[in-house]
């Protein structure tokens, strides 16, 4: 059984940052200069985090919780908390930014369809994203950090004065 759910969190995590990385390679290279290609971009997108990202994110999230309970030990252990604070850290932020992202879309896609100009604000949106793409990696990659070095992280008061 431990194998089992230490193998379904493995491939969520890489199901996760893959996802993350095709993210980013859409918002990189998908032309957005045109409200048809900025919407195919955002449906693009979209593909990715509800039949990717999400999926991995709720069976990393449950594999990582259900490997607390088939393997006790791992309650006594300071990184595995951690890392669990961390994964919800990850599931907020992921949640946060496929929400978000759904509502700034339509609302530009709608003002380029119409006309507007919205250089600035399609910028800022972008902008956003990259930034919270670059949070969530980084909280991923510091929990799988955590998954391979199992650092006892110990604090001592003595070592503090």
């Amino acid at each position: 059984m431990r194998r089992a759910v230490k193998f379904m969190h493995t491939i969520a995590a890489c199901g996760m940052i893959g996802a993350l990385f095709a993210y980013a390679i859409v918002l990189t290279y998908a032309p957005q200069d045109t409200a048809q290609a900025y919407a195919d971009m955002r449906r693009t997108v979209s593909a990715l985090c509800n039949y990717v990202l999400l999926p991995s994110m709720a069976l990393a999230l449950v594999s990582g919780l259900l490997s607390m309970v088939v393997h006790k030990p791992f309650l006594d252990q300071r990184w595995v908390w951690v890392k669990a604070i961390l994964g919800l850290s990850v599931f907020e932020a992921t949640l946060g930014v496929v929400g978000s992202k759904a509502g700034t879309a339509a609302a530009l896609s709608a003002k380029i369809a119409a006309g507007a100009p919205a250089a600035d604000e399609l910028a800022r949106a972008i902008a956003y994203e990259w930034m919270a793409l670059g949070v969530i990696l980084t909280l991923l990659l510091v929990n799988i950090a955590l998954a391979i070095w199992r650092p006892r992280l110990v604090v001592s008061w003595w070592s503090w004065v």
